[in-house]
């Protein structure tokens, strides 16, 4: 009777986070401005465009979203319909990514509805919960190639991009509602500032997970800062020396994204080797 139980939770779990990823994709139209949506740029009094703060990425960077929505959604069909419903790694991070979508709807619609703070305290909650998603698949490897892509993969560029949007976010609450009286240098220090934490937590997540996702995403988006801040037409940029730290962070993050990849893909060979020899 409760193995019954365990299955029918099981099957619940799968079926709403194939439709809650369907939900985040759908409210996220509305955010691009459709269906007399506001596009989020806009909204909020345009505090989260691409030129809103020293540390928002260019607008194609953007385009990533569609990558991960589409991984999101692919993520949700495949452990339907290919993976068993007691699957331990799907027991794991199951819930934890029908968070995550519904926290991405949530922000969009707090977007919406003009509270930066509101969003600042949403996207925060939606970054820590794919940082336990992430952690939580890491205590089990992927049995294939397509779920590693799919799974660990997608979650990895989600929690990456995320965590820059998070940046971005965070600084432009400040700059709107904390400080609106700019303080002569000030915004460029406090962009250094952030650029170097977010490379410190970029080399954290990637030591810690031995994961490459998360850092092509952020890196992706801290190389899109740099391109906004070179563009004179922008109503913050040039501003050399955030470009250069951001070019910097970009290249740190990757660079030890690809080190910790090489490192634990050797880990697990080594391990596979001794598991053969002992066989």
């Amino acid at each position: 009777m409760e193995t019954s139980r365990a299955q029918q939770r099981d099957r619940v779990r799968q079926w709403v986070l194939l439709v809650s990823a369907v939900v985040a994709v759908a409210v996220s139209t509305i955010g691009s401005g459709a269906f007399g949506g506001q596009p989020v740029e806009q909204a909020a009094g345009g505090a989260l465009s691409a030129t809103s703060t020293l540390v928002a990425p260019a607008g194609p960077a953007f385009s990533i979203w569609g990558v991960i929505y589409t991984g999101l959604v692919a993520l949700a069909v495949w452990q339907l319909a290919a993976a068993r419903p007691d699957y331990p790694r799907q027991r794991a991070a199951g819930w934890w990514l029908v968070a995550s979508a519904v926290l991405n709807a949530l922000w969009i619609t707090v977007v919406q509805l003009g509270s930066l703070v509101g969003s600042v305290v949403v996207i925060a909650a939606l970054a820590a919960v794919l940082g336990v998603a992430l952690a939580r698949l890491g205590r089990t490897p992927p049995r294939t190639r397509v779920e590693a892509l799919l799974v660990d993969g997608t979650t990895g560029l989600y929690l990456g991009w995320v965590l820059i949007a998070t940046v971005a976010n965070v600084s432009a609450w400040l700059k709107t509602d904390v400080l609106p009286t700019p303080v002569p240098g000030g915004e460029s220090l406090w962009a250094v500032l952030v650029l170097v934490v977010a490379a410190a937590i970029g080399v954290g997540i990637a030591t810690l997970t031995g994961r490459l996702a998360p850092t092509l995403s952020l890196a992706w988006g801290l190389a899109w800062v740099a391109v906004g801040r070179t563009d004179p037409s922008d109503t913050t940029g040039p501003v050399p020396v955030v470009v250069v730290v951001a070019a910097a962070a970009a290249l740190v993050v990757l660079a030890a994204g690809v080190r910790a990849a090489v490192l634990r893909h050797r880990s697990t060979r080594d391990v596979d080797r001794a598991r053969s020899r002992v066989s």
